[in-house]
């Protein structure tokens, strides 16, 4: 069993196939005063524990042979949506709290047959948090949430992913500077117009993300002053950009962003 390609995957949040590639039929999870029996048991378990959260694996120290894996993690649990009888500590949509686990994997042709699991009082000896934006699948993944809560208009998650100072060149002669100059700007251009982001592909490191995208804006009331172009209620315009995004300890610095040709117009349905 290859144990990265296992926490790869369940960092992916895909509980279906985690438990039909790495777990027997009949394999057993035991954690504390919990136990469940057989994969299907498994897997409710983990719709449950995931239920409007993020859980991100980050071994410490690993130890395995043919029959086991011993492994110390320290877990991140990141809140999707208000969690405020969250297990092992009340939650408000866009916090995480850190647990570390101590965890044995018993396993059985390659697959885990019985998995125990203990842990430390919550955020006790835990390591630092990885950086929330850069190279890694964890961090791609952050970015793709990051672009979906834009699009929802959801300002309690989005501004999570900016340092204090970022500043968003918009062209145009258009410059946000500061968390609160964006969100500002937006909260008032979202009362009129939503913008959507539809990434067809992104390159990231610790240092930026370059990504290609196409936005589309969306009136949700008539906006004859709108900066691209005035929308009646139900119309649309929408282009492809270019943006770069310069990270600074795993979050976003400045926002650059270039049309990469004509934007179009669609009328209401």
């Amino acid at each position: 069993m290859n144990y990265q390609n296992y926490v790869e995957l369940f960092n992916s949040g895909n509980d279906e196939a985690l438990v039909k590639t790495y777990f027997t039929e009949d394999t057993v999870f035991s954690g504390g005063a919990r136990a469940f029996h057989g994969a299907a048991e498994l897997l409710k378990f983990l719709h449950w524990a995931h239920d409007g959260i993020r859980e991100i694996l980050r071994p410490q120290v690993v130890a395995q042979n043919k029959d086991h894996i011993l492994a110390e993690i320290d877990i991140d649990f990141h809140a999707l949506v208000d969690k405020p009888d969250f297990q092992f500590k009340p939650l408000k949509k866009g916090e995480m709290t850190t647990v570390k686990f101590f965890v044995v994997y018993y396993l059985r042709d390659g697959k885990v047959c019985h998995l125990k699991a203990s842990t430390w009082p919550v955020e006790q000896g835990v390591s630092k948090p990885t950086p929330r934006l850069g190279g890694t699948l964890e961090q791609r993944q952050a970015f793709n949430e990051y672009t979906k809560a834009f699009s929802n208009a959801d300002f309690d998650r989005f501004p999570q992913y900016y340092n204090d100072d970022v500043t968003c060149e918009l062209g145009s002669g258009i410059t946000l500077r500061g968390k609160d100059g964006i969100l500002n700007f937006y909260r008032e251009m979202f009362k009129t117009v939503r913008e959507n982001l539809t990434i067809h592909r992104f390159v990231a490191d610790e240092n930026g993300i370059a990504a290609d995208v196409t936005t589309q804006f969306t009136a949700i009331e008539d906006a004859p002053n709108f900066v691209v172009g005035p929308l009646k209620k139900g119309e649309c315009i929408r282009g492809r950009v270019f943006v770069h995004y310069v990270l600074r300890d795993g979050k976003i610095s400045k926002i650059s962003v270039a049309r990469a040709g004509e934007m179009s117009r669609s009328q209401p349905a």
